[in-house]
């Protein structure tokens, strides 16, 4: 009779814990800041996460995506993969959230090193969509390749981005 007992209590917080948890899918459009601005006119990419609901209003997964920023003035396009922790908190009381995603991002281009990835968002919350403006920074070093940059230095390749994702229960 315990096992019983133990095998349906574990069952339903398993199902209970099934019921909180869902992707989320999207994508962005934003305008390159900082060492970025230098190389690229625009960047896109699309984004990707598992979360958890762990208490009223708070959320937290997974997140990895893809950053695409289209070179200007002779530079090839270059992009990351953000592999990351996410957090998310909803306001009770107005459909408003503030994120962070915080990981690492890898980049696709062999003289950029891959980075510490931050990306802040603030949005607008509804019942299976969310509008976001964000922030995302890449810390990384670039490997002496003009025409921008002749240093072996560290470099922030960031962007200002506009969002939306979509929850998939």
């Amino acid at each position: 009779m315990k096992k019983l007992l133990l095998l349906g209590a574990f069952a339903l917080l398993g199902g209970m814990a099934q019921a909180q948890e869902g992707f989320r899918l999207g994508g962005h459009v934003g305008a390159p800041l900082g060492d970025a601005s230098d190389a690229a006119s625009v960047t896109i990419g699309i984004d990707a996460a598992y979360m958890w609901h762990i208490t009223k209003g708070l959320d937290i997964g997974a997140t990895t995506g893809y950053s695409h920023f289209f070179g200007k003035d002779n530079v090839d396009d270059f992009g990351f993969v953000p592999i990351a922790a996410s957090g998310k908190y909803t306001f009770s009381k107005v459909p408003l959230f503030v994120g962070l995603d915080l990981g690492a991002a890898i980049s696709t281009r062999d003289y950029i090193n891959s980075g510490l990835y931050v990306a802040p968002r603030v949005g607008y919350q509804m019942k299976n969509i969310e509008l976001y403006l964000g922030f995302q920074t890449i810390s990384s070093k670039y490997k002496d390749h003009g025409p921008y940059w002749y240093d072996n230095g560290r470099h922030n390749f960031g962007a200002v981005n506009f969002g939306v994702n979509f929850f998939l229960k």
